[in-house]
């Protein structure tokens, strides 16, 4: 009997033992999941940048010292052909809906964005199985309303509602409803914002850090974010010459940026993929090469072609530049594929997830965009219909800066092949559009 007791205890400690092992492996598996297929994602914005004002791209001869971003570029990708609004509203629309602003009704500056919109943030918390915590930090610009942002399904908001300030260092800090006076530097303040806000994060988070900078008023920011050298402050030089002063307000985004970066610890930034974009293009006050009425809410390239750089977690492709077509809608379905929902294509969104490794992934045939006027492109043509009835046509392999229009009486008749390509774009915009 003592025997049998013993066989007993022992095949019961044996048991025991066994399934906790099992418990621990399973755990440990869970622990070592998020790790890996949970990235942090950081999508940065800069605020009327377009290609000619972003070192790396063969448009603009002035260029502003931004180390940060270049390596950014030395360690991801820099793409050529990503089309926003012409206008920041729109823009920040496309991205949070994923739709196009007929859509939305968002199509200039200072429209609202209904709050029936689902957004990025909101479809996130819904179709992904990881609890991300998410965050807006900086310009808003999708309504006046303070508590915008939060009913918009954001956990945390702080920043600016509207559109501008009348000075970087004296301005309305909008935190969860709550607005009250900053006078710090807002590029600065942000960062700092963004700095606290990442550190206190214990799960896999979601932060849209949205800087106001280099958006007017054209400024001297301090001194030690830029290095364009001892410029006059007063107001009549900015106003004479704003090039240097913007490429200074560029270059202080460029080191706040850096120091938001450096903050992270090893192990947070080695999981955390990052994306930056401009909203739309240079103001036309400091446009290069554009002319100035083709910047800046114009549906012209010098006002919807604008950088993105991505790099990080799961960026494998190093150092490398794609020209596929890329609409700023397609940010909504990426991100949330990156963030681990299993969608591919929404509303008017495409994720282009696939390119982070494989350059030869599906890649859109078509990208449009629009203000009152509307305007598609294939890889090669470019049709616009302004609303006024007028048309134009451009081949961008042949005429990059769209000069001249085919369409003019000049150049008329059209080749066959460029005849063929006005017809398809044509069609392809009425379907969009209908």
């Amino acid at each position: 009997m003592i025997r049998y007791m013993f066989i007993y205890s022992f095949l019961l400690v044996f048991f025991s033992c066994s399934n906790s092992i099992e418990v621990v492996d399973n755990n440990e598996e869970t622990q070592e999941t998020p790790q890996n297929t949970t990235p942090n994602i950081l999508l940065i914005i800069a605020d009327d940048m377009g290609l000619d004002a972003t070192p790396g791209y063969n448009i603009g001869s002035v260029k502003p010292n931004m180390p940060h971003l270049q390596s950014l570029m030395n360690s991801g990708i820099k793409f050529t052909n990503l089309w926003s609004n012409p206008t920041c509203s729109p823009t920040r629309a496309t991205i949070l809906t994923g739709k196009y602003g007929f859509r939305t009704g968002v199509l200039d500056a200072s429209d609202i964005l209904s709050t029936s919109e689902t957004s990025l943030q909101s479809y996130i918390d819904v179709n992904t199985n990881t609890l991300y915590n998410h965050a807006v930090i900086g310009k808003w610009h999708l309504s006046n309303n303070e508590n915008h942002p939060n009913i918009m399904g954001i956990n945390h908001f702080a920043g600016l509602i509207g559109g501008g300030v009348p000075s970087y260092w004296n301005w309305n800090l909008t935190t969860n409803g709550t607005t009250t006076k900053s006078t710090t530097y807002t590029t600065t303040k942000f960062t700092d914002l963004a700095i606290n806000w990442v550190a206190e994060q214990t799960t896999p988070w979601f932060l849209w850090l949205a800087y106001n900078a280099p958006h007017t008023p054209f400024h001297l920011p301090p001194n030690d974010l830029h290095s364009q050298g001892a410029l006059p402050s007063d107001q009549a030089s900015i106003d004479n010459n704003p090039l240097p002063y913007y490429m200074a307000t560029l270059e202080a985004l460029d080191s706040e940026m850096g120091r938001l970066i450096n903050s992270m610890s090893k192990e947070v930034l080695d999981n955390t993929v990052i994306i930056f974009i401009g909203d739309n293009g240079t103001p036309n006050q400091v446009v290069q090469e554009h002319p100035s009425t083709r910047a800046k809410g114009s549906i012209y390239q010098g006002g919807v072609n604008v950088p993105m750089i991505i790099s990080g977690k799961n960026v494998t492709r190093i150092n490398e530049t794609e020209s596929a077509l890329i609409n700023t809608t397609d940010l909504f379905a990426t991100i949330a594929n990156i963030a681990g929902a299993s969608v591919t294509e929404i509303n008017d969104s495409k994720s282009f997830k696939g390119l982070l490794t494989n350059p030869d992934a599906n890649k859109r045939t078509y990208v449009y965009t629009e203000n009152k006027d509307f305007t598609i492109r294939n890889t090669t043509h470019k049709y616009i219909y302004f609303d006024n009835g007028s048309e134009a046509l451009f081949n961008l392999n042949n005429n990059p800066l769209e000069n001249p229009n085919l369409l003019n009486p000049n150049q008329l008749p059209l080749n066959s092949s460029d005849s063929a390509m006005k017809d398809a774009l044509a069609t392809k915009l009425s379907e969009i559009r209908n």
